[in-house]
């Protein structure tokens, strides 16, 4: 096996017959251009968490100081869920007021907004979901290009598992089932019955869950945050279907992981620090004979067999941000005009590197 050296070295590889079968998983990193601070960083969910500000016991602020982990574990929002829905406050009502654009790193996906949040309540089964062709109608979010390109133009795209709940995946036009979101996402709607729309959902996140973070928004309760109760059996579970720590993943990632693995020729492991299972195990089940490429600010995966050393043969390092490295690797397969229709969609930084590409 011939080592990839750089991303002119991929790039040739991805075009080459060699390379039939290409799976992306994706993490955090790939948001962070957007405005969307990762989890583990500084500055990002876990390091800024105030446990002091939220509402709940002693104790359980006691059990976030130690580990911020808590405010997204199962039990925890079983138990009380306005810690997990005040620190998430912000987060929902962005994603409804389209807060954040996709960058160029975040292009990784699907994309283009979905018009309905998807809610889960956690004590109902009927389910709701607005026509893919509905959606698309009302949204104008073009994103996560470059598997959109590897797909249209090579066919070689198998699969993108993304890690990221932000909703700039929930949308394009790769097929929907080249996307599978690992830990749910914001941005799909299962209401239960009767359905509510994401803006019903947001409306009442936004009246009644408090601002921790600004209470000068004008837009919480006076006081403290007030339950959001079913409509059909008044208990207070109601999310954004995301899969928190303690819940099973969807079946359909191991369904498809079991498919998609063993003819993956390369697997592109994109601003994740490798550290949540099962999604990580990606990176040690593929076969041996399929290439490995790191996109990172840091080494991330030793302890899972990725190999940093100067002998490595099948595992590349790519080290930076998401953003840059992937509006390299666009360059090096020939593709940057195809970023020319999405222009108006990405944030200011993401335009700037690509009009710098090009003077």
């Amino acid at each position: 096996m011939k080592a990839i050296a750089d991303l002119a070295g991929l790039s040739r590889f991805i075009l080459s017959p060699e390379c039939k079968s290409v799976i992306f998983l994706t993490g955090a990193g790939v948001s962070v251009a957007s405005g969307i601070p990762d989890f583990r960083s500084a500055g990002g969910m876990y390091d800024t968490l105030r446990p002091e500000l939220l509402t709940a016991t002693e104790e359980q602020r006691r059990r976030m100081a130690s580990d911020p982990t808590f405010v997204v574990e199962r039990g925890m929002f079983m138990e009380n869920p306005f810690p997990y829905l005040e620190v998430r406050r912000p987060f929902i009502l962005g994603v409804r007021d389209r807060k954040w654009k996709p960058t160029i790193g975040a292009f990784l996906g699907r994309a283009d907004r979905r018009s309905m949040l998807r809610v889960w309540f956690f004590v109902h089964s009927p389910t709701f979901a607005p026509h893919r062709s509905d959606v698309r109608r009302r949204s104008n979010v073009p994103a996560h290009h470059l598997p959109k390109l590897l797909h249209s133009k090579t066919g070689k795209l198998t699969r993108v598992y993304t890690q990221n709940i932000d909703g700039l995946i929930d949308a394009v036009d790769l097929p929907e089932d080249r996307v599978i979101s690992v830990h749910g996402t914001i941005g799909r709607a299962s209401p239960a019955a009767p359905p509510w729309t994401s803006d019903e959902f947001c409306d009442r996140v936004e009246s009644k869950i408090k601002n921790i973070y600004d209470g000068r928004d004008g837009g919480g309760p006076a006081g403290e945050s007030e339950p959001i109760r079913c409509d059909s059996c008044g208990r207070a579970t109601v999310k954004p279907e995301t899969v928190l720590f303690g819940s099973s993943l969807p079946s359909e990632f191991f369904d498809r992981a079991e498919a998609d693995l063993p003819s993956a020729d390369l697997l592109v492991v994109a601003g994740t620090s490798l550290v949540v299972g099962p999604a990580n195990s990606l990176v040690y089940r593929v076969p041996e004979t399929t290439r490995r490429v790191i996109v990172n600010d840091e080494p991330v995966g030793r302890e899972l067999g990725v190999d940093y050393g100067p002998t490595a043969e099948r595992d590349f390092f790519a080290r930076g941000k998401c953003e840059k490295v992937f509006l390299d690797l666009i360059c090096e397969l020939g593709w940057l005009q195809d970023l020319n229709e999405v222009l108006d969609n990405l944030p200011e930084g993401s335009v700037e590197l690509i009009r710098a590409r090009r003077a």
